[in-house]
């Protein structure tokens, strides 16, 4: 589908953004980027190979896409598949193998071969022991009400610890290990093609290296690994999410960029984390380089660069934030009880809190939440205190620029309504 491509293009000068073209969201269609090289971007996108032995897969897709990627794959190619890689353990990327393999069962051919990371059926094995919490989490980030976490996975066949090589045919794909959103991520090279597949290491958005609700997230290696790509000098970059660049210097541009502005947030924090600052402060001070965060593949429409600044923290200093009434603290509903208390009343917090979430500015909009959470904590059956929590994490969405922070603060705004989830 030559429109892939010519959103690339439209992206890349700028015609169009990220706010029109998000780099998580359900497309659909299929480009064949150079001869035996599909791309199918999804929810998690898909990179097909086309070998003498078969089809070589990097990501198969979700449970909710594997059916009509499938579908797509057929339009394009009968071979079978002979080879998956999952880049990683995310669900939008793994679920797509159990089609191919029942259509193997059906035609008497070979199961196919998945490949991982080492690390990635202890994050199946973790996703199975938390599957209530994930499918809370989930739910609240993108706003699936519907969505139900998976307990039963398909693992992977062989993992491998640092570098694998699988060779189909005349065609060798080197697998790599680097750390970057995850513990597990694998991203493959495919010499012959000049083509990389990245998997989550790039997006199309600024990295997602700060998720509020999920595990901890490695921007160092992740820097390391953006530089290790380079190397390569790829011409054909295919992403996890987002769209296909092709050209070797757009390509040098977009991973160097990406590891300047994960270097300079690591750099900048940790400076402050040597110098004694508590963690409010040093959020307050940490912007990344502002010539790159106007490039249209690091602008934060998913994560965002305060949110990475928390996990540099988490990594690096625990989760004690230099605040020492937090090492102890109060309950949130305690707490905002006696302030509601000192305030004269629920009222009088949320009249302020109103007040300052209408100048639509955003240090107010970060205070009238705080206030109008303890009005709402410490009388949550008050309906002009839950109509005003409403309006003001409304607002707070309508503001926000990620998805990450869109779902907390949508999240929050049906829970005032009695929403139940």
């Amino acid at each position: 589908m030559d429109d892939i491509l010519g959103v690339t293009e439209r992206l890349w000068t700028g015609e169009t953004s990220t706010d029109e073209h998000h780099p998580v969201a359900f497309n659909s269609g299929l480009a064949e980027i150079t001869d035996g090289v599909a791309f199918l971007p999804n929810l998690g996108n898909v990179s097909v190979f086309t070998t003498d032995e078969g089809l070589f897969m990097v990501d198969t897709g979700s449970s909710h896409t594997a059916l009509m990627l499938h579908e797509e794959i057929r339009r394009w190619t009968s071979l079978p598949l002979n080879t998956a890689v999952y880049s990683h353990g995310h669900i939008d990327h793994v679920f797509g193998v159990p089609v191919f393999e029942q259509e193997a069962k059906d035609k008497g051919w070979p199961t196919p071969r998945v490949y991982a990371h080492e690390a990635l059926p202890h994050r199946f094995d973790r996703y199975i022991l938390t599957a209530g919490y994930n499918q809370t989490i989930n739910r609240r980030q993108f706003g699936f009400k519907e969505l139900v976490w998976p307990t039963e996975y398909r693992y992977p066949d062989e993992t491998y610890v640092l570098n694998h090589e699988v060779t189909l045919g005349d065609t060798s794909f080197h697998l790599h290990h680097d750390k970057g959103e995850t513990d597990d991520h694998t991203v493959t090279w495919i010499p012959s093609k000049r083509a990389l597949c990245t998997g989550d290491l790039f997006i199309w958005a600024s990295p997602n290296g700060g998720n509020p609700q999920k595990v901890q997230r490695y921007p160092r290696e992740w820097a390391q690994a953006l530089r290790r790509m380079m190397t390569l000098r790829p011409q054909y970059l295919l992403p996890g999410h987002g769209f296909p660049i092709i050209g070797e210097e757009r390509i040098q541009q977009a991973l160097g960029d990406t590891a300047t502005y994960l270097e300079s947030l690591l750099d900048q924090t940790l400076a402050l984390m040597n110098a004694g600052a508590r963690l409010s402060d040093i959020l307050a001070t940490v912007k990344p380089p502002a010539e790159l965060a106007e490039k249209p593949y690091l602008r934060p429409v998913y994560d965002e660069p305060e949110f990475i600044v928390r996990n540099i923290w988490r990594l690096y200093g625990g989760w004690y934030d230099g605040n020492p009434a937090n090492l102890k603290p109060a309950t949130d509903r305690a707490l905002a009880q006696e302030i509601v208390n000192l305030a004269g009343g629920a009222h009088a917090l949320t009249d302020r809190a109103t007040m300052l979430a209408t100048t639509g500015n955003d240090a107010d909009l970060r205070l009238a939440g705080h206030i109008i959470e303890y009005a709402w904590l410490a009388d949550p059956s008050d309906d002009a205190v839950s109509q005003a929590r409403q309006i003001i994490f409304t607002l707070r969405a309508e503001h926000a620029t990620s998805t990450m922070a869109k779902g907390v603060y949508n999240w929050a705004a049906r829970e005032s309504m009695g929403e139940e989830f």
